[in-house]
């Protein structure tokens, strides 16, 4: 699969740039002139392949650039792989790139590169982009291992969620994992993973409510009228007290607004889905974005007062 607009090819080496010809003054000069860009310390790339990349998208051709570089078996590895699998990244650092040492050599950490010593069989790695990358389940777990818990549930989530992989490869992942560092992350995270969350804010918010001990809600439920039509899905409910959670983020509004439609013709049509909701089913609506998260123990206050009210009141 070459899906990926940038190749290992469209990396050029300084050493290359000089055997045909160029000095450092007239590489200089390209990247002042924007003519290239510079990926790393003596790789270039042409300047109008990256211009509109986001940051992950520069992270992905960094780590082509040190694949120009390394051993011609190294694999790409953690975020750096699961960027190529197009997982949801939050909570790392996209400023290093990461790879998997098959050359019996020492892991270690050099100028924006992390070396890691680690076995991978051939099954644990695949082609993808041109470049080679550890397999969906091995790049979460490897996430897992050596980054925040809460990091690590977006990875799986992510993965699980896009069909990247099965809880059970991602459990066998993890069994083989169990002397790296932090694997004890791995009973914590897999514990809470669901394939059903679908966005960074959902599975932020899913942690959150477990972190807190908040009774545990069912995620996108959805829900129908009397005659059997769907009136929508909703994030989370707690269907006892009655009390459905929906989490207002940038990629709702980009994944589920109609063609042609204004963010405000969308606002307007997801408040009257919500009353639709509320009306037919006489459950209470609370609507979460990102700045609650930032307050987790006030939030869960919020939470435990609105579920025990709403228990009072059934």
């Amino acid at each position: 699969m070459d899906a990926y607009p940038i190749s290992l090819d469209d990396i050029v080496l300084r050493g290359e740039l000089v055997a045909d010809g160029w000095t450092d003054r007239d590489i200089a000069r390209a990247v002042a002139g924007g003519v290239l860009a510079k990926v790393r310390h003596g790789a270039y790339v042409d300047a109008g392949l990256v211009a509109p990349l986001d940051p992950v998208g520069w992270m992905r051709v960094r780590t082509r650039a040190v694949l120009r570089r390394a051993h011609q078996t190294a694999v790409a590895s953690h975020q750096s792989a699961l960027a190529e699998h197009e997982v949801p990244l939050w909570g790392l650092s996209l400023d290093e790139t990461h790879l998997l040492r098959t050359d019996g050599r020492a892991g270690r950490r050099e100028a924006g590169v992390v070396h890691h010593c680690s076995e991978v069989v051939d099954a644990e790695w695949i082609v993808r982009n041109g470049i080679r990358v550890t397999r969906p389940a091995r790049a979460a777990i490897e996430v897992v291992t050596s980054e925040s818990p809460e990091a690590g549930l977006i990875a799986v989530c992510g993965v699980l969620h896009n069909g990247l992989a099965t809880i059970e490869e991602i459990q066998e992942a993890a069994r083989r994992a169990t002397h790296w560092g932090k694997s004890l992350n791995n009973r914590l995270v897999l514990a809470r993973a669901d394939h059903r969350l679908s966005s960074v804010l959902e599975i932020r918010m899913w942690h959150l409510l477990h972190d807190q001990r908040i009774p545990r809600p069912e995620p996108q439920v959805e829900v129908f009228d009397e005659w059997g039509n769907l009136l929508g899905i909703v994030d989370f409910l707690w269907e006892e007290p009655g009390v459905f959670m929906e989490t207002d983020g940038r990629i709702k509004y980009e994944r589920y607004r109609r063609p042609g439609e204004t963010l405000e013709g969308y606002l307007l049509r997801e408040k009257r889905r919500q009353e639709a909701i509320c009306l037919a089913t006489g459950w209470v609506c609370l609507r979460l974005g990102w700045s609650d998260l930032e307050r987790p123990r006030q939030l869960a206050r919020r939470l435990r007062t609105i579920l025990a009210r709403q228990e009072r009141a059934g």
